[in-house]
């Protein structure tokens, strides 16, 4: 009898010990849900190849979830917002985000029931930046070619956000600083 219960003892602590470990290839987080709702478990990462991840929750089930399926997704203290299928990595967030795209869902088929639907993704290439406005939902791709044009629109007049983007000297990922700025001001 005392044999049987250190036995059931033994693989109910094992139990407990697999489904606190995280399996290989995936990390702890979550993700919400276009409904707001929130996911959390183990989280693999598949942004790059085919924008969307994979969460297995504690019960050990899996669940897909492309960027269009999902508002936002932290993975190990990493966050992203996802808009118009794409993910994109936070760099800087408030009322502006400073993003830098991580996928590419352009041509990506999706289906609502038996209907096939072709996403037509973002513009812009995987490690590109951009500023979104997180109230108007606009999404603004910064190059060195429209780089005073995009800050002129951006900042609105903010003299301290626009004169800290433009000591960035083209430079975009230095603009997370005006983006900052920005952010801090008093009028809001």
């Amino acid at each position: 009898m005392k044999i049987l219960f250190v036995i059931i003892l033994s693989v109910a602590l094992s139990q407990v010990n697999a489904q606190t470990e995280i399996p290989k290839g995936y990390k702890k987080g979550s993700v919400t849900l276009t409904d707001n709702s929130k996911v959390s478990g183990a989280i693999k990462d598949n942004i790059r190849s085919n924008a969307s991840v994979v969460v297995l929750n504690e019960t050990g089930q899996k669940k897909k979830y492309d960027a269009s399926d999902i508002l936002s997704a932290e993975i190990e203290g990493t966050k992203f917002i996802c808009v118009r299928g794409d993910f994109f990595n936070v760099i800087c967030d408030g009322e502006l985000c400073f993003l830098q795209k991580a996928s590419d869902a352009t041509g990506k088929i999706s289906y609502n029931g038996a209907n096939a639907i072709v996403s037509n993704g973002t513009e812009g290439n995987p490690g590109d930046f951009f500023i979104y406005d997180s109230q108007g939902k606009n999404l603004k791709l910064i190059s060195k070619k429209n780089f005073d044009e995009v800050v002129a629109a951006s900042f609105k007049g903010n003299i301290a956000a626009i004169d800290k983007a433009k000591s960035a000297n083209g430079e975009i990922a230095q603009l997370k600083e005006a983006v900052i700025v920005y952010n801090m001001r008093n009028d809001k």
